[in-house]
């Protein structure tokens, strides 16, 4: 950038063009942006039929890589669409030839695409696999009162898929052990003061124990913040 050249504020040529590119140039972006819009729905015909919130990490990144290469060709006009559409074909086939190596290879398919990660089990939380992912709680108990559950002692098992949804499986309603609420009241306003001893669900991990003072620290996350357990069955 030139340090010696004065800026006008709101130059309106400036912001929306320049003096060394011709408006009718803009037809011409019109053009490469139909071109390479059009060759972009094609290639994705190609890649995977899931949705977007069901891609994985390795089929995010090609997109990413799909929309470098559409991007550029569309408005710079010292780039060839023919480069643009080098970089889409290139691309497909990598993921082709990755794809179908990945099927006959486990380590391959889950090093690219991980596996899925056991978030709670019986009605408490893997605090292990839960602190390693660090998924936010909101992000979670959100998920979980999208399907109805009130607290955790009605899910038997919830996973995070490699699609980054979260699977949840329920118990009977004979089954349903006492767990934590997840209302976001209730969440937000721990109990203070434990003047008796009887059982509380951890926050944090959802763990279910006897306590019997203010203070008492969570056998398995260590924590101090309690809330009086459910044990209602679903309502669906």
């Amino acid at each position: 950038m030139n340090q010696d050249r004065n800026i006008e504020v709101f130059d309106w040529q400036r912001i929306f063009g320049t003096e060394h590119i011709p408006v009718s140039y803009l037809g011409e972006i019109a053009f490469r942006t139909t071109v390479m819009f059009l060759i972009l729905v094609i290639a994705l015909k190609f890649l995977s039929k899931r949705g977007v919130k069901q891609l994985s990490v390795f089929e995010l990144a090609i997109l990413i890589a799909l929309g470098s290469a559409v991007g550029d060709p569309m408005f710079y006009n010292y780039i060839p669409l023919t480069y643009g559409i080098l970089v889409l074909i290139v691309v497909i086939l990598l993921y082709r030839s990755i794809t179908r190596f990945t099927s006959r290879s486990k380590m391959m398919e889950r090093l690219l695409e991980g596996k899925p990660v056991c978030l709670l089990e019986n009605g408490r939380i893997d605090f292990r696999n839960y602190r390693r992912i660090r998924l936010p709680y909101d992000k979670f108990f959100a998920e979980l009162r999208l399907k109805g559950v009130d607290h955790l002692g009605q899910v038997r098992r919830a996973y995070l898929e490699t699609s980054g949804e979260i699977s949840i499986y329920f118990f009977k309603d004979e089954e349903v052990l006492p767990g934590l609420p997840i209302y976001p009241e209730w969440i937000d306003q721990p109990v203070k003061g434990i003047n008796e001893g009887k059982d509380y669900a951890c926050i944090y991990c959802g763990n279910v124990q006897y306590v019997q003072i203010t203070g008492s620290e969570c056998r398995i996350c260590k924590n101090n913040k309690w809330l009086t357990p459910l044990a209602t069955p679903r309502v669906v």
